[in-house]
């Protein structure tokens, strides 16, 4: 933070100096913190591990990144924010950066980019200048600062291009920040949100919001810097309850998973929906009917019905013996606290365990009536009495998710019980497994069985909540995997991302309000993004001729790049001249994606490996050596390469059980281009792209 001043002949030299003094200065916290010596501040060793460990933790987020810009930009006040514009009153300069970073005095020098007097760096527009006379963008090459930008709101025709007297009406640097090409994985986008991504992203804690948004307009990026935002403004309180980012496979958590850490993050977990639900080994497959169907919110109400039948009334008495005396509770009376129990609609397990505390109550209130004075470990005894136990494994068993499940999978009677005027018998008959299992241990359990098992697990014992949870690519959730995510954010809060025209799987997402309600969030905000920043216009066009036949009320994505990129549509005959069209590509800079119907990846694994091309499986990071990634149809959602070569698109829409959802996922592969696409075909194309 500085008073502004006029810069001197070499601007550009000035801020150098600027960015070598804040490293200086990263550096020195970073020391300062290494240097603590905590061997007489601690009581015991439980307490000096905790501390041991923040103090790691503290280490690590104090790294300076050498490719990673520290600042990015600075803002110039009029008058010194928050304070009373006063006549001939200066305002400060500050330097928006990933962190916080402050000089000996304890002085800022960068201010974090969550900040409130960081927010009109993408607020601040020349309509609303937000008491900001100069805004000032800087361009790095290879971690040094090369170029700057200005933008002068107090005069809004003026803006300055690296010192020179250019005007420019849009900014030329956020531009090639967009465009720049990416090599290993995802980067943040803290130099570049706009006001629309800003409001979201800097929405409260108590809210959850669902962001609607087509490819290329950085709704995961939004999503991940909501997350840093919230932990940097409740610190505190998500420090207690914790943060989730649930993405839909390894490869696209392996791709994402540097953003947080770049921006001082590292205790926020990530996971797949099958990670949350991993109660037992999932070795089998459901065809897509039989997934529909128990991916069915009306599953639920099977599920409790089931759960319940297990609860009897009682029909004898319990009779407790203390020394020489007898106490008798009355089934009627027993009956009577059940039915208590479950009209209180409580966890299972929880009425469970509260049932022999009930029964002991009813003990104590007849030996007061007979002149005693028990306390409260005399009920504790009562509790554990012989006869209680006896009584309460009669009236309320315990129950075992994952055999419950499998019973109701492999008994034909006991579903039909417990799905009568739910499911239909065709229904019952297509989750009903065709040969007996022996045990929980020797079934094949498929991926939506154990979404079953964690529901029947949150029936019977409460589900741990989270302060907030991340959800993308949430579009191809069944309304069964919602409620297992919602239930981790119960007491908490959700940022639910995803785009209705990617939607993949048989049961994906037909409505956000829908999904909301399945999360338990009905309550949740929806916003829509449609300024694309990632897909060229000319490939974002290409693809939009399939918006609609796959999400007819979807609006297309208007792409805000200057450039139109790279587009070719070529026949191929072959595997060779698809290896040819790679080398190609491999000429320019950038990541190269070759994405292909998945039955159609061995043999161009094996021609590239005959060419002598090296290449990667999703999620791998990518070199300034290895460039190249074959990429299955379907693990491209979520991803991105500089240039994407599609081999044969009328494969991709064939691999797929229904038309609708191979044109979504060709949808997908169409669209995860940064700067370029080549379409190559021996087969024709689908008619649906003109």
């Amino acid at each position: 933070m500085s008073t502004p001043v006029d810069d001197p002949l070499d601007p550009l030299s000035r801020e150098r100096s600027h960015l070598a003094g804040s490293r200086a200065a990263l550096r020195a916290m970073r020391e300062d913190v290494e240097s603590l010596d905590i061997s007489d501040v601690t009581a015991n060793w439980v307490n000096a591990e905790v501390l041991a460990r923040q103090i790691d933790e503290r280490i690590k987020a104090l790294a300076d990144l050498s490719d990673t810009p520290l600042f990015f930009g600075r803002l110039d006040y009029l008058h010194a924010p928050g304070a009373e514009a006063a006549e001939g009153a200066e305002g400060e300069r500050f330097y928006i950066g990933r962190r916080h970073v402050h000089d000996a005095e304890g002085d800022p020098m960068v201010i974090d980019w969550r900040a409130p007097v960081s927010q009109p760096f993408y607020r601040a527009s020349k309509k609303d200048p937000l008491d900001i006379g100069l805004r000032r963008r800087f361009g790095y090459t290879g971690g040094d600062l090369t170029a700057y930008e200005d933008e002068h709101l107090s005069d809004p025709a003026a803006v300055t291009l690296s010192g020179s007297a250019g005007v420019a009406r849009t900014s030329k640097l956020l531009q090639q920040e967009i465009e720049r090409p990416r090599v290993g994985p995802m980067r943040d986008i803290v130099a570049t949100i706009q006001p629309e991504q800003d409001e979201i992203v800097r929405s409260g804690l108590g809210g959850t919001v669902c962001v609607q948004g087509g490819p290329g307009t950085g709704k995961t990026a939004v999503g991940l810097h909501r997350v840093a935002y919230l932990l940097y403004a409740h610190r505190e309180r998500l420090a207690r309850t914790g943060t989730l980012v649930i993405g839909p496979n390894k490869s696209f958590l392996h791709y994402i998973e540097q953003v947080l850490p770049a921006l001082g993050e590292l205790s926020v977990r990530q996971a797949t929906v099958d990670d949350l639900v991993a109660h037992v080994e999932v070795r089998g497959a459901d065809d897509s009917t039989a997934a529909v169907v128990k991916g069915d919110a009306r599953m639920a109400e099977v599920l409790r019905r089931a759960v319940h039948a297990h609860v009897s009334m009682p029909t004898e008495p319990v009779v407790v013996v203390r020394g020489s005396r007898r106490w008798r509770v009355p089934a009627y009376e027993l009956e009577e606290t059940v039915r208590e129990l479950l009209d209180r609609d409580i966890r299972y397990g929880a009425a469970r365990e509260a049932l022999p505390q009930r029964i002991a109550h009813a003990v104590l209130v007849q030996m007061e009536r007979s002149g005693e004075a028990p306390d409260d470990r005399v009920q504790d005894a009562v509790a554990r009495n012989s006869a209680v136990k006896a009584a309460v494994k009669a009236i309320w068993p315990p129950v075992d998710p994952a055999k419950l499940v499998l019973r109701l999978l492999t008994d034909a009677d006991f579903l039909a019980e417990h799905a009568a005027e739910i499911l239909s018998e065709d229904e019952q008959k297509t989750i009903l497994w065709a040969k007996p299992v022996r045990s929980v241990k020797s079934a094949k359990w498929s991926a939506a069985d154990a979404v079953l098992i964690d529901e029947v697990n949150d029936l019977v014992s409460r589900t741990a909540s989270l302060g907030h949870v991340v959800l993308d690519e949430a579009q191809d959730l069944s309304p069964m995997q919602y409620r297992a995510v919602g239930r981790r954010c119960t007491t908490g809060s959700a940022t639910i991302l995803g785009d209705l025209a990617q939607g993949t799987t048989p049961w994906a997402t037909r409505s956000w309000d829908e999904a909301l309600a399945h999360l338990g969030k009905s309550e949740g905000v929806i916003e829509e993004l449609t300024a694309g920043f990632r897909v060229p216009t000319d490939v974002i066009a290409y693809a939009s001729r399939l918006l609609p036949h796959i999400a007819p009320g979807l609006a297309p994505v208007a792409s805000i790049r200057e450039n139109p990129g790279f587009f070719e549509v070529r026949e191929a005959s072959g595997t060779a001249e698809v290896v040819v069209a790679c080398g190609e590509l491999l000429r320019q800079e950038g990541s190269i994606g070759l994405i292909a119907a998945d039955a159609r990846i061995p043999a161009l694994a094996e021609a590239l490996t005959e060419a002598g091309l090296t290449y990667l499986a999703p999620g791998e990071e990518t070199t300034r050596q290895t460039r190249l990634t074959l990429v299955p149809a379907s693990l491209a959602k979520g991803l991105e390469y500089d240039y994407v070569l599609l081999d044969e698109p009328q494969a991709v829409v064939d691999g797929e059980p229904d038309e609708r959802t191979g044109l979504r996922r060709l949808y997908v592969a169409l669209t995860r281009a940064v700067s370029g696409l080549v379409v190559v075909h021996g087969a024709g194309l689908p008619v649906q792209l003109g």
